[in-house]
């Protein structure tokens, strides 16, 4: 036998041999299911999935893939098409997420990663549906909240990382807030103590600053009943917000209230501090550059000044002139413009 006849022989064997291994792969049986070995590729040939299947249904490892050729799911059934180990990879090899499927639905507890390979969350869910302890990590891998869930919803105790060591910790019914709510400060001490009802503000909620009560409110299912603020004059005394017509500063940290009486108060408190005490529910800022606010229901409209310029016309009458921002036109005409709708 010559060298020809040798070399001829060999690549029919590796011809017979390559169709063998193609045949193997991709076969559909005569119900139509996918049977064995297969391997998916896209146009450019890259490869889009490899796994097994048995009467149509993935079994074993099956695995997708990016174009780059690493692997972005892999797939590991104990039960054929049903239930299976799921990793998640970025396109550098990275685990984004592990958990377990059962009939495409996550069942079980996952675990998620960011792109540096560090645990963010641990969530637990019963087909598909969120149940059971969640726990989120900070960049830090220190915990930043930890809940309970029923039903997608946050249902029981809840805790969540303010800061570094400041934290709040409350409870949730068919996810909304219900009962009392406790915030923590850096320094170990309460923020805030509230009560909720049905996710609503209800009841008493109060506000501290370095231990110190400073903001005492009542709420009736969502709707503030009265707002008391710390303000210290002669003594420390607690103002309903409602009896505060406005307030502006006397001196860089101290500031005058006028109540709707008329009555003047001299506080040691700023008009920044006494702002944020009071809230924006009821309070606006009127001329940012004097720092002026008032309460929304003291404000009259506008009228003109001997020079012609506009004057904010506030219930009782200041000692001054107030001239308003450009903030505090806008939210004139708009409250003109919707006193006129009612009228019409």
């Amino acid at each position: 036998m010559n060298k020809k006849h040798i070399l001829y022989i060999v690549a029919c064997i590796a011809f017979v041999g390559i169709s063998t291994i193609a045949c193997a792969q991709n076969q559909i049986d005569k119900q139509g299911r996918k049977q064995g070995h297969w391997i998916r590729t896209d146009q450019n040939g890259a490869k889009i999935y490899e796994g097994d299947f048995k009467d149509g249904l993935e079994t074993g490892t099956f695995q997708y893939f990016y174009p780059n050729g690493t692997v972005r799911i892999r797939n590991t059934y104990t039960t054929p098409g049903r239930i299976c180990t799921h990793e998640a990879f970025d396109e550098q090899g990275h685990m984004l997420a592990k958990g377990m499927y059962n009939q495409k639905n996550r069942d079980g507890e996952w675990h998620l990663f960011n792109e540096e390979g560090k645990l963010v969350k641990i969530a637990n869910y019963r087909m598909g549906i969120k149940e059971g302890l969640q726990v989120i990590f900070n960049s830090a891998g220190d915990t930043a909240e930890v809940s309970n869930w029923k039903d997608n919803h946050r249902d029981g105790r809840w805790w969540k990382r303010i800061g570094l060591k400041g934290s709040i910790t409350g409870n949730f019914v068919k996810g909304c807030l219900e009962g009392r709510l406790l915030e923590y400060g850096e320094d170990g001490k309460l923020v805030r103590d509230g009560h909720y009802k049905n996710g609503e503000k209800d009841g008493s909620y109060k506000y501290f600053e370095d231990g110190v009560l400073t903001v005492d409110e009542n709420w009736t299912d969502g709707v503030l009943s009265d707002r008391k603020v710390l303000l210290t004059t002669t003594k420390k005394e607690y103002i309903s917000t409602f009896a505060i017509a406005y307030f502006y500063p006397k001196a860089t940290t101290r500031s005058i209230v006028v109540k709707m009486d008329g009555k003047v108060l001299n506080c040691q408190e700023s008009v920044e501090t006494i702002y944020s005490r009071v809230g924006n529910e009821q309070f606006v800022t009127v001329d940012k550059k004097n720092r002026i606010a008032a309460c929304k229901s003291c404000i009259q409209g506008l009228t003109k000044d001997a020079e012609g310029r506009d004057i904010l016309k506030l219930d009782p009458t200041p000692s001054f002139s107030v001239f308003p921002d450009e903030d505090c036109m806008k939210m004139i005409q708009s409250l003109q413009r919707v006193d006129e709708l009612d009228e019409n």
